[in-house]
């Protein structure tokens, strides 16, 4: 079956700090794989063999396997942890199909891995999102593995899940669920003119669940995982305005023992990464809280991590903030405009207190995700009623109901989350 017609907001490519170069593979080197679907679906339970440089082997003539053993992913890839199967592996004429060819109107967007297109897969009976690589794009065939390991691994219902992948020859992709509602990007900061603003109650409710998808990462996984690219392009958006973290190519097994730290090279985005980190190339669980110290304050202020537009002491969203921190009067002046005055004050101290201590400088003085998903979860649960809780502009406001942000404008509305474009 080919694809229907598509729509969705394409996503900017990302700005990373430090761009990758795309590990090549040269498919001629290798004798091709004539095996049948069903013999490739064992790919990822039949990580259990051990390695003397990498701990997670797969069976020996898999393109995989090749390509786990061909990268040194013993930083990046779980050494106690087996996979359990759940991933499917696809050939290059099943995704093909299931796009029509990756056809145009197929098209979702693009980021540092390559191209996004929702196609319907009749093997899974289910519509889903396929992750092309580019083979000269920011990531290279590492991320590709360590997201296939890295998810096969994880199962939570604040994590996008990944179906299944295909490692053909040099044809790298990935197929993932498909998220209808597109990005907190899309949402946030690239509205389409008339669309509607997600209000108070919505914003509390994806915070909570994207720091739910972020603790699972640091407190359940086993060995705990470092995101490392929490940004909210890699925030998905299901029905009802659910969060799920997707995009985990850049992940990193975090420290154990008596380790404080993993010493790597710098990566990320820029307006996202801890200045700790950047400065010292020491990744630890609090680089990804202050990560999401910034989606925090992009979610109450509405402005990005990074704006070149705005005058240039504005331009980086934590630094404008933090003078702002120390003068509760000036709170209001904080809140996304975008808003009208629809949010309740005792929400807006307590998630902006909450933003402050994710952004400090020195990471021991950031919480731990735990604490941070219990005062969300608390957030969240306290529902803005705009009906019966005052307005808090004191301007009067435009007849119109619209606003401007940028050179686009948007209608507001006082959905609970379950209202769509």
């Amino acid at each position: 079956m080919g694809c229907f017609r598509c729509t969705g907001s394409s996503s900017k490519k990302s700005e990373n700090i430090e761009q990758n170069n795309p590990n090549t593979f040269n498919s001629k080197t290798h004798k091709p794989d004539d095996r049948t679907p069903s013999d490739k679906a064992k790919v990822i339970s039949n990580l259990v063999k051990r390695d003397s440089d990498v701990k997670v082997v797969v069976s020996k003539n898999d393109q995989l396997a090749l390509d786990v053993k061909k990268l040194n992913l013993k930083d990046e890839v779980s050494e106690e942890g087996e996979a359990n199967g759940r991933a499917k592996t696809f050939t290059f004429e099943e995704l093909a199909a299931a796009t029509g060819n990756f056809r145009s109107d197929c098209f979702l967007g693009e980021g540092g891995f390559g191209k996004v297109y929702k196609g319907y897969l009749q093997k899974v009976n289910e519509v889903v999102a396929i992750k092309q690589l580019d083979r000269n794009g920011l990531q290279g065939i590492r991320e590709f593995v360590v997201e296939v390991l890295t998810l096969s691994l994880a199962d939570h219902p604040n994590l996008v899940k990944l179906i299944g992948f295909c490692a053909e020859g040099d044809q790298r992709l990935l197929v993932y669920e498909y998220m209808p509602l597109g990005s907190l990007e899309n949402h946030l900061h690239d509205l389409r003119p008339g669309a509607k603003v997600i209000d108070w109650n919505t914003r509390m409710k994806i915070a909570a669940g994207a720091a739910r998808g972020l603790e699972y990462l640091h407190e359940k996984m086993k060995p705990p995982v470092i995101y490392r690219d929490l940004k909210c392009s890699n925030i998905l958006l299901g029905e009802g305005y659910h969060p799920k973290l997707s995009d985990f190519g850049l992940a990193k097994v975090g420290p154990s023992g008596d380790k404080t730290h993993v010493s790597t090279r710098v990566m990320g985005t820029y307006g996202y990464c801890a200045p700790d980190y950047a400065m010292t190339g020491q990744l630890t669980f609090k680089s990804d809280i202050y990560s999401f110290g910034v989606v925090l304050l992009e979610l109450i202020t509405g402005r990005k991590a990074i704006d070149h537009s705005k005058p240039h002491s504005e331009q980086n969203l934590v630094a404008w903030a933090r003078p702002l921190f120390r003068d509760r009067k000036k709170f209001s002046q904080m809140v996304d405009p975008m808003l009208q005055g629809h949010y309740p004050v005792r929400g807006l101290y307590q998630s902006l207190a909450i933003a402050a201590m994710c952004v400090q400088e020195q990471p021991n003085m950031r919480p731990v995700i735990t604490d941070v998903v219990t005062a969300l979860n608390y957030l969240a649960s306290q529902k803005y009623d705009p009906q019966t809780q005052p307005n808090q502009n004191s301007q009067k406001r435009p007849s119109s109901h619209k606003m401007e942000r940028g050179d686009d404008k948007r209608e507001t509305s006082d959905n609970d989350g379950s209202e769509r474009e």
